[in-house]
């Protein structure tokens, strides 16, 4: 079955990095597009970058939050199944559960990460 684990989260000072991880399985990687959410407390679940699939548009990347724009980046290694979330210059107002999802027939979440921004 479709399996996706996110990983890399955590504490973090403000303007540091943090790179998170989604391993992905059962289902054939490379064509699906790939994205990332984040949830805040209270706050409906926001797409956060897209990248899409090597069948789609060649792995070509889209930025949905202006809030990261210019710091978070998403990439994805397809031999390995694996899409990535670079998170650069966080600030304390990035602190949310981080969710990697890919949409088959259904959307598919994994369990999310928690990062938190604090000094």
């Amino acid at each position: 079955q479709v399996q996706l684990v996110e990983s890399g989260g955590g504490l973090v000072q403000p303007g540091g990095s943090l790179r998170l991880s989604c391993a992905a399985s059962g289902f054939t990687f490379w064509v699906y597009d790939m994205s990332w959410y984040r949830q805040a407390p209270g706050k409906e679940r926001e797409l956060v970058e897209v990248i899409g699939s090597d069948r789609t548009s060649a792995g070509e990347t889209t930025n949905y939050a202006d809030s990261v724009k210019g710091r978070f980046t998403i990439s994805r290694d397809n031999a390995k199944n694996m899409v990535y979330l670079q998170m650069n210059s966080l600030k304390p107002e990035d602190p949310d559960v981080y969710y990697c999802n890919t949409r088959l027939i259904y959307d598919y979440w994994g369990q999310g990460t928690q990062v938190t921004v604090s000094t």
